[in-house]
């Protein structure tokens, strides 16, 4: 049930990032010969509005074929209005930037049902406190619920954190302790601290940690839409953020995942939640997004920039450095996606 599950959610979000290249692709004018998800030998077509729309045996993946446009073969030209090579630079990146917009737009949907269904979070509840901690001296105690700091109304735990590094001096914190209402005032410190990436930073803090109490947020529909946003936001930068701690050693190649990582936690979720199912799946979008805007050959940044030096030169690369640094970007995604596997592998043998 689990690898259905995962088959399931790659290829709903396979078919939205495509989705986005064929609207934007139909809608200045460019045949598109077939919309396919998945890759090898063909399980299932059916001709639908000029399009050969298909079900491929291998579902890692999916494209269109635009017509005047081919991956493996850069010299094509086809002439005519409804050809890819013949728009303008600046149409032909709105058509690639449309997949990756697509997957962002579809994880902003996702986040937003879950807001509507009850998105779950860590109530404002202290755990525990650490000994001689801001908080421990000013004397917060456990159970405490943080209802306000200074005029800020505190819903869930990580609004606390928020609020805490945005602010600066002493901040006036509201508790309620059993049935009472007390208030305390507290001067964080800066202390050492580690980020998602386990890197050193300074931080604003007071030194507490949640209880582990889990609330539904009641959210109304605009902060439905504001909630949709920001978590949209959130994990596009932590993608974007830990990419570049990848490339830069940071993050070791030893924690890259593949599409055995990727399918457990899908089906972990899905036994989970709906809640857990939906989420999961957005950042899935996101993170799919996200890799497609890369500069690499063979990927949707990768065409971006080949367009964006024709409208800066006012000439295309030629066809053998397009075939080069083509074959160059399948090589990357190639072992990459060996890489994943490799440590996937080790891990379950671990």
């Amino acid at each position: 049930m689990g690898t259905i599950t995962f088959l399931l959610v790659l290829s709903f979000l396979v078919f939205f990032h495509e989705l986005g290249h064929f609207t934007a692709a139909r809608y200045f004018g460019v045949k598109v010969h077939v919309f396919s998800i998945g890759f090898g030998k063909v399980l299932f077509k059916k001709e639908w509005i000029g399009t050969t729309w298909q079900l491929s045996l291998i579902p890692l993946g999916g494209y269109v074929k635009m017509k005047g446009q081919d991956d493996r073969d850069p010299s094509l030209i086809e002439e005519g209005d409804d050809s890819y090579n013949t728009k303008k630079p600046w149409q032909r990146i709105v058509i690639l930037l449309a997949g990756p917009f697509a997957n962002f737009l579809l994880a902003a949907i996702l986040y937003f049902s879950i807001a509507i269904i009850g998105a779950n979070a860590l109530s404002p509840t202290i755990g525990n406190i650490q000994a001689n901690s801001p908080a421990f001296q000013a004397g917060l105690q456990k159970n405490d619920k943080i209802l306000r700091i200074n005029d800020v109304e505190i819903k869930e735990w990580n609004h606390i954190g928020s609020v805490i590094r945005e602010s600066k001096g002493p901040l006036k914190f509201y508790i309620q302790r059993k049935s009472e209402l007390r208030t305390f005032v507290l001067n964080p410190q800066i202390l050492d601290a580690q980020n998602m990436f386990k890197e050193k930073i300074k931080k604003r803090m007071i030194g507490i940690s949640p209880a582990p109490i889990l609330i539904k947020l009641d959210l109304s529909l605009s902060q439905s839409l504001s909630y949709a946003y920001d978590k949209t936001y959130e994990s596009s930068k932590m993608i974007f953020k830990g990419i570049q701690k990848l490339i830069s050693g940071v993050i070791p190649s030893s924690e890259v995942g593949g599409v055995i990582t990727i399918g457990k936690v899908i089906s972990d979720a899905s036994q989970s939640s709906i809640i857990a199912l939906l989420t999961i799946t957005a950042l899935i979008s996101v993170n799919l997004g996200v890799l497609n805007l890369l500069p690499i050959p063979a990927l949707d940044g990768g065409h971006i920039m080949f367009n964006l030096y024709e409208i800066i030169t006012k000439r295309k690369p030629s066809d053998r450095v397009f075939m080069f640094l083509t074959i160059t970007g399948w090589v990357i995604l190639g072992s990459l996606m060996l890489l994943g596997i490799y440590n996937d592998i080790n891990r379950l043998l671990g």
